[in-house]
């Protein structure tokens, strides 16, 4: 006779595909005891930066039951972002795949508070909290634990037979649920995203050492752009995909979004001229509900500046 914790799991299962999450996996809530001292040694190391937020909250991103009490079930889903037909225009500046559309945060919340609304229809009074990227949780390594995949050497989560385009969130539950099996680590002796990330960032297999790495330096850093990095910065404006470009499971894998709101914005196909000549107006009115205003108006110029010279002296 199937229990009831079973039968919520099947249903939560069934939203998430209803809802058109490509991946959904469940963990049964508790310590990360793994993550704890890999946690502190990467912050310990300064892997950060100037990332002041990252020290905040220790206990609670190791363990939800802290963060939301009465958790029980942690619930970890996969949205897909890739854009497999999207490739690089040449001279001209790049934007993370992720950041071509709608800001991702704003289009799942609202698909996550309709997961929750659904859930309660069909269970019951169940209690909860969803997260997307915005708080402070250890989503990939909660999404190892559901099954959703493993932790490349790149750091990113890598599901099997669908690459790494996909974005992570969560739904702290306090019903018990049916929690999936961990999946093997297929990335094997495959080096080539430590190889290809042009600033050495991936220091060791799963370890990004956050403070040498393009996303960083274009996306959280509001100080200068370092020296030493800038022409290695290539041809980004804002964030960074090498690593996730080279890697075969995404070649093999990738797929295209058919989210709408992930579709390309016009400035996807803007040239220099165009970024250049951007007021801070004109970044209000354009980039408005996209992730290109987490640097604000002067960090994006920041940017520009930067990738201007690297196309002057053939770096990009």
């Amino acid at each position: 006779m199937q229990s009831l914790a079973e039968k919520h799991t099947q249903i939560i299962k069934r939203i998430a595909r209803e809802l058109g999450f490509d991946s959904c996996g469940i963990a049964r809530a508790g310590f990360l005891e793994e993550d704890a001292p890999k946690l502190e040694a990467w912050l310990k190391n300064q892997m950060h930066g100037k990332m002041a937020y990252m020290e905040n909250h220790f206990d609670l991103r190791l363990d939800p039951r802290l963060l939301v009490p009465g958790t029980k079930s942690v619930v970890s889903l996969a949205y897909n972002y890739g854009k497999k037909s999207l490739t690089a225009e040449e001279n001209k500046p790049r934007i993370s795949k992720y950041a071509r559309g709608r800001d991702y945060h704003k289009v799942l919340k609202k698909k996550l508070k309709i997961f929750m609304e659904r859930i309660r229809e069909e269970i019951g009074d169940v209690q909860g909290r969803y997260f997307v990227d915005s708080g402070p949780l250890l989503e990939r390594s909660w999404a190892v634990r559901a099954g959703l995949g493993w932790i490349g050497k790149n750091g990113n989560l890598i599901l099997k037979k669908k690459g790494s385009y996909y974005f992570l969130c969560e739904l702290l539950l306090d019903i018990e649920l049916v929690p999936d099996v961990p999946v093997a680590d297929l990335c094997g002796s495959c080096n080539r995203c430590v190889e290809a990330c042009p600033t050495d960032a991936i220091v060791k297999p799963g370890v990004v050492d956050g403070s040498r790495c393009i996303s960083y330096f274009t996306i959280e850093l509001k100080e200068q752009f370092p020296e030493e990095y800038k022409e290695k910065a290539g041809a980004w404006i804002f964030g960074c995909d090498v690593c996730q470009e080279v890697c075969p499971w995404n070649i093999r894998f990738e797929t295209d979004s058919n989210e709408k709101d992930f579709e390309s914005k016009e400035y996807m196909h803007w040239g220099m001229e165009d970024w250049e000549k951007l007021s801070e107006q004109e970044f209000e009115e354009y980039l408005s509900g996209t992730a290109l205003r987490r640097p604000g108006f002067t960090g994006l110029k920041k940017n520009i500046e930067v990738v201007k010279e690297n196309m002057k002296k053939g770096k990009g």
